[in-house]
């Protein structure tokens, strides 16, 4: 008798940000880092997102933590070094952050082209995130990207979505986060690995969490309902047994230009942006079929 082939169900692995955590709680009494990967592993974290170095791979172990890594590439002499950097500090996915702005696509898609060979010669899954002041820094910059690198090399650009950007850069309004995110290569969306989850609205690239004294903010509701959840609906159209999908909250700290000074904790906000996240996946997760 043939055994029956086990379901295993797709998951959704959360990873803090070392970013969110920069002068936490404060420049002058700032955590050292085996505490706060620790204090990620301890609200709930899997991973946590982070340039590559000796003592972070030995926080990361110590923890049981994924290291999800993050880097600027902006050179082929960049390539090998960096992503060798990662390899030894045992991360398996690499957030890219690929050239400038001013970068011409056909030279950003060469590039693109030696992280991922490169990458896949030492066991790494880096993706090409769409982010601003980068070669992806708009929607339309990030398609053309996408589509010279499938053309030429005949395989789809693995990507990692940032949509805080694209959302900004186009205004837009949340009854339109999701029709208006879908149209943005659905197909590679689906077939990510490595996703990066902000808060965002029309005009801002980061908001709240909280109110600061307990209660969502009704941005963070409106970004959850109206992007989130269809979002994870989508990915798990395609997901098959075992697929899992990285997702690092990628929230700012004071000082980035992100979070602003009114903002409450932002650290403890990305602690409840986690535990809301997790709880959309779950919902999202009961409706999977294999």
């Amino acid at each position: 008798m043939v055994a029956k082939k086990r379901i295993k169900k797709p998951q959704l692995k959360l990873c803090a940000a070392a970013w969110t955590l920069v002068n936490y709680p404060s420049a002058e009494k700032q955590w050292p880092l085996d505490r706060k990967v620790r204090a990620a592993k301890d609200a709930g974290f899997v991973g946590y997102s982070s340039l590559a170095s000796p003592d972070v791979a030995k926080a990361c172990a110590k923890y049981g933590m994924e290291l999800i890594g993050g880097v600027d590439i902006g050179s082929a002499a960049e390539v090998e070094p960096k992503l060798r950097a990662f390899k030894e500090s045992g991360a398996t996915h690499v957030n890219i952050q690929l050239c400038d702005h001013d970068t011409p696509i056909p030279r950003a898609a060469t590039l693109a082209r030696k992280v991922m060979l490169t990458g896949k010669g030492l066991g790494l899954k880096p993706a090409v995130e769409w982010h601003r002041d980068t070669c992806t820094e708009t929607p339309e910059k990030g398609l053309a990207l996408a589509a010279l690198y499938e053309k030429r090399y005949r395989e789809k650009l693995r990507t990692n979505f940032d949509h805080s950007h694209p959302a900004i850069i186009k205004q837009m309004r949340p009854t339109d986060y999701w029709p208006r995110m879908a149209e943005y290569r659905l197909d590679l969306l689906k077939t990510s690995e490595l996703i990066h989850f902000r808060t965002f609205t029309g005009s801002h690239c980061q908001t709240p969490i909280t109110n600061g004294r307990g209660k969502l903010d009704l941005d963070f509701i409106s970004w959850r309902d109206m992007f989130l959840r269809p979002m994870l609906a989508a990915w798990l159209e395609s997901a098959r047994s075992g697929n899992t999908l990285w997702a690092v909250v990628e929230l700012g700290p004071k000082g980035s230009g992100y979070a602003l000074d009114c903002f409450p904790d932002v650290w403890k906000d990305a602690i409840i942006a986690r535990q809301e996240i997790e709880k959309v996946w779950k919902s999202a997760l009961r409706k999977w079929k294999k």
